[in-house]
């Protein structure tokens, strides 16, 4: 409390501090009511001033009542004294004190903002005369970085008389190579009894160390928030850069040993001279070496001591730095940049070296300092964990990666009736996409687009057990719909194995979730038939550029609980229409009817497919799609209709020589060997056989010659036929095992009214292109 004859303490706000029995006494307010409160409220409502009396002037202007200025700490407070107990001896006592030992720099201005009187601590830290000070502007003793912003403030205090608290301000540099100060400055008029302006008190208290203390905590605080966000080592050290300038250095460049950039164990330390460094990440001006770089770092530098005992180190940068001539490149842009100050700092986790960061500071930038060390020693902490967090889950994605890139074809299949051109944006989160064009009887095309997500390897494995069953079940020649219920109970059963591990097993990553959509394109007839499971409709643009999404019912996720149906639908598709399948951001982008690339798909009969494809992928690059994308592009091709021999039969026993005789016939007309006619003759005349004894009208025989001659034999009964092992005494029953030894595949096909049984076999020559024309 204060003692003796003082009322109360101010501070520099207004605040009442302090509130003595006196002034309870005097103002008619208790300690509890007065503390905390602006002192000029309280004046104001003190009984018996008037509307005519002065009001928001403070105690100063209450009769009877005298305020002194008073330090505390590094901050000026006031005291209230009765004016009948200070007099003229104390008066100048106080201020002789506080102009001759307070360490605040006290300077009384003039209404021309010049000094009249400067405390000792005012005229620096080497006094200079009183004399040689007074008379002068103020900005001119003070020597503020922005004297022009300074004189400005403090021409509005003395204008208005409204005082300005702690505001920093920083000084100019005091020579090259020092730190500029900080300065909390207040400005307050003064004025005399009659009211008159007679000029200002400026005190300026250096806050220095503290507010470069706080600085640098709040630097650390938002350092941590904003590094160690990505899953790649590059992304990562982008972060750290990023993070750093200019809010630390002007300049930052990061080096990390090529080993832990590609995912493999970090080196114990000490490590020896010569390892090899990338440099992973720069920001500044002026790069001595490209990003992605690679090399050791020069001996005998600060950049290879660190490496060698990681300790950090301040450098300072100057003419006689005869390290910068170790590496030329290096020193080279050092001296560009005008570089005066350096820190270099180990990223070490655990014992293992990652590698080094390299701080700058130039031109007009304050040097670093030893406390600075303190900073980037814990930036460095923080980057290493983040990048070895990010070396750990890059070495599972390249592992992930380099098995999905195994497991996808290397060159899309290109059958005669279809163009294809796949697009993949592959992405280190997420690898699970892949695409198929599996080649089906009757010159049939079945195009696959699936997507599986999860974390970790068990993404890739999925994605491989998946593709191989797809594969497995085309051979069986299904429909879409049934390919798809078959997939979707081995995807549900290779999820619920990989469920069923215990958690602490290295292949237990969560759940995984599968999607696809099969479209089966038919030449002949010029049909697709799409079944989805999950994934987007597949969007169609036809040769005349109208664009619509083939609107197929969406049937669950492969992985689901569910027993839903698959629906599929068949739509008409003229040659020369293009197919659009699609997963991750390029649904959005590309196939909804407002994406930012839609334009792009409705050009496309102008276009060739791969000119399309590469257009697309240059554009979606330059939006940043998130995760992983893959589109499959498909133009539809005809078989020619002299490829294909159509025959509607009888369903009696004349409808085997019929069938035989058509077949001699367009086996002379393909020009095809005695062999290959004589097979084919046979294989129609036991099909034929088969469809008139087992099967119900009406039949049909279809023969189609593409990369395979492929003979069917259509009937409306839903019964198969099956191959019999027959007895010697037997006299049918061989016909069967006799076409499986003579064709390559064969097998039957079910649809709506019946069913098709064909057989494939090599046609013994190569086969011209599919043509213009329909068939």
């Amino acid at each position: 409390m204060p003692s003796g004859d003082v009322l109360a303490l101010v501070d520099e706000g207004g605040r009442v501090v302090e509130w003595g029995p006196a002034a309870e006494e005097r103002f008619g307010r208790s300690a509890e009511e007065a503390v905390g409160r602006s002192v000029t409220a309280l004046v104001d409502a003190v009984p018996g001033r008037g509307a005519e009396g002065p009001r928001h002037e403070g105690l100063a202007n209450t009769p009877g009542v005298l305020v002194k200025p008073v330090l505390r700490g590094t901050s000026v407070a006031w005291q209230v004294f009765s004016a009948g107990d200070a007099g003229p001896a104390q008066d100048a006592a106080v201020l002789k004190a506080l102009f001759t030992h307070a360490p605040v720099a006290l300077h009384v201005l003039d209404v021309r903002l010049c000094v009249v009187r400067a405390s000792a601590a005012g005229r620096g830290p080497r006094p200079v005369p009183e004399e040689l000070v007074v008379g002068r502007h103020f900005t001119d003793v003070c020597s503020f970085e922005a004297p022009g912003d300074e004189t400005v403030v403090a021409q509005g205090v003395l204008d208005g008389g409204e005082p300005v608290v702690d505001r920093l301000v920083r000084g100019a540099r005091p020579s090259r190579g020092s730190r500029r100060p900080i300065h909390s400055v207040s400005y307050f008029r003064l004025e005399g009894a009659d009211g008159e302006v007679l000029g200002l008190v400026a005190s300026a208290v250096d806050v220095t160390e503290r507010e470069n203390a706080q600085n640098r905590l709040a630097f650390l605080e938002t350092f941590r928030t904003r590094v160690g966000h990505r899953l790649s080592v590059p992304a990562v050290c982008w972060e750290v850069v990023e993070a750093l300038v200019p809010a630390f250095a002007g300049i930052a460049v990061i080096e990390v040993i090529d080993d832990v950039v590609r995912g493999e164990e970090p080196p114990p330390i000490p490590v020896r001279e010569d390892i090899p460094l990338r440099r992973a990440a720069f920001k500044g001006l002026i790069s001595a070496h490209p990003v992605g770089d690679v090399r050791s770092l020069p001996a005998g530098t600060p950049f290879s001591h660190v490496l060698s005992d990681m300790r950090p180190r301040l450098v300072p940068i100057d003419e006689d730095s005869s390290w910068l001539d170790a590496d030329a490149d290096r020193g080279d842009a050092i001296r560009r940049s005008l570089a005066h100050s350096l820190i270099v700092a180990p990223l070490e986790l655990h014992g293992q070296a990652l590698g080094v960061v390299s701080f700058y500071r130039q031109g007009h930038e304050d040097p670093f300092e030893e406390d600075d060390i303190t900073v980037a020693s814990a930036v460095c902490a923080h980057a290493a964990l983040c990048i070895d967090n990010a070396r750990q889950y890059m070495r599972e994605w390249i592992i992930a990666s380099t098995v999905q890139h195994r497991l996808l074809p290397r060159q899309p299949v290109a059958p005669a009736t279809l163009e294809i051109s796949p697009l993949h944006l592959p992405d280190p989160e997420d690898a699970g996409a892949w695409f198929d064009a599996i080649p089906l009887p009757g010159a049939r095309t079945a195009l696959i687009v699936g997507d599986v997500t999860g974390q970790g390897i068990t993404t890739p494995i999925m994605m491989g057990l998946l593709r191989t069953a797809v594969h497995t079940l085309a051979a069986l020649d299904l429909q879409p719909d049934e390919l798809l219920a078959r997939l979707s109970d081995t995807a549900s059963r290779l999820s619920a194995a990989d469920a069923a591990l215990p958690p602490m097993d290295p292949m237990h990553h969560g759940p995984v979730t599968a999607g696809c959509v099969i479209a089966i394109y038919d030449p002949v007839d010029l049909t697709c038939t799409v079944a989805r499971a999950g994934l987007p409709e597949l969007l169609a643009v036809l040769p005349d550029g109208t664009s619509a999404g083939l609107s197929v019912p969406p049937g669950p996720m492969l992985t689901g609980s569910g027993r839903a149906p698959f629906p599929a639908t068949t739509v008409s598709l003229p040659q020369g229409s293009t197919l659009a399948m699609a997963t991750g951001g390029l649904v959005d982008q590309v196939l909804a009817p407002a994406g930012r690339l839609r334009p792009l798909l409705d050009r496309a009969p102008a276009r060739p497919l791969s000119d399309l494809r590469d257009t697309i992928a240059s554009a979606a690059a330059d939006g940043h799609l998130p995760g992983e994308t893959l589109m499959l592009l498909a133009r539809t091709k005809a078989l020619p209709a002299e490829r294909v021999l159509t025959l509607p039969l009888p369903a009696d026993a004349e409808a085997a020589p019929v069938a035989r005789a058509a077949t001699q016939r367009q086996m002379e007309l393909w020009g095809l060997d005695e062999e290959t006619a004589f097979t084919t003759e046979l294989i129609v005349s036991e099909f034929v056989g088969n469809a008139v004894r087992h099967g119900a009208p009406p039949l049909r025989l279809r023969l189609i010659l593409d990369r395979m001659l492929t003979c069917e034999v259509s009937d409306g009964a839903p019964s198969s036929p099956r191959v019999k092992h027959a007895r010697t005494i037997d006299e049918t029953g061989r016909g069967l095992f006799i076409v499986a030894s003579l064709a390559d595949q064969w097998g039957t096909r079910h649809h709506a009214r019946g069913k098709t049984v064909w057989a494939e076999q090599p046609t013994g020559r190569s086969t011209p292109a599919a043509g213009p024309t329909g068939g």
